[in-house]
């Protein structure tokens, strides 16, 4: 098992670790500016394979930014390693993560950002968006790179498999077979389908991303608001009509 790292956009490499066991990529993403990002921080295990992989970007204890989006052991499971190694280091997270996680996680050590809100770290601009439930846990957020259009998706387009680094064919079928295989399997109901998810993916779609940085799987080059409006579709079709029909058995009112 080793880490591979590949720059898939000016100052934007992609850090990849294939577990066979399971069939799944783990995947951070480290933004290469006068104040490091690293978005994700992956399971406390690979912490050596990931530092070591940052470490031949940036010297690792520059690491001045840490964003994930839920908290998660392969979000942010080795986020206090992290803030050992980097002692300038900050998560980035809501007001919801830092209140029920993420304070007593790190002993207070964090940022809190609103909805809207821009991290500057240099040449790149960062815009925070808060997304509860989507894809997953009531403090989701996600973070959108500005001057190059790249929305961090976190959970959203998983696809099984060892894949490339990043592709230009559409992601949304593979994602969606995914999906029905974690179903029909021992991890259902990952993503719940709420009032408003279909409204937040619209609103990630408003953003016209060009590159979409998803932790499981390959990343997607293209037009990422078509992505979304197809992942809203699916999710629809799937998700929420899953849930009328669990909601229509005997017993439900």
């Amino acid at each position: 098992m080793e880490t591979r790292i590949d720059e898939i956009a000016p100052d934007l490499y992609r850090l990849s670790t294939y577990i066979a066991k399971i069939n799944l990529q783990f995947n951070q993403f480290l933004v290469a500016d006068d104040e490091p990002l690293l978005y994700h921080t992956g399971l406390r295990g690979l912490f050596p394979m990931v530092r070591d992989a940052v470490a031949t970007v940036v010297d690792p204890t520059r690491i001045r930014w840490i964003g994930f989006s839920h908290f998660e052991a392969d979000e942010c499971g080795s986020l206090n390693e992290w803030l050992a190694l980097a002692p300038q280091a900050k998560p980035v997270c809501g007001q919801i993560g830092a209140l029920v996680n993420i304070n007593d996680y790190t002993g207070g050590r964090v940022h809190i950002m609103s909805t809207g809100e821009v991290l500057v770290t240099g040449r790149h601009r960062f815009q925070f968006l808060q997304t509860p439930q989507v894809p997953h846990g009531w403090d989701a957020s996600l973070l959108f790179e500005e001057s190059g259009a790249t929305l961090f998706c976190s959970d959203l387009f998983l696809q099984n498999g060892e894949l490339c680094p990043v592709t230009e064919e559409e992601v949304v079928k593979a994602a969606r077979q995914s999906l029905l295989d974690y179903e029909a399997g021992p991890l259902p109901h990952a993503y719940p389908y709420a009032a408003w998810t279909d409204d937040t993916l619209q609103m990630l779609a408003s953003l016209s991303p060009k590159l979409l940085a998803i932790m499981h799987g390959s990343s997607y080059r293209g037009d990422g608001a078509r992505a979304l409006r197809q992942l809203a579709a699916m999710y629809a079709s799937t998700l929420g009509e899953g849930q009328k029909e669990w909601q229509r058995r005997p017993g439900r009112t």
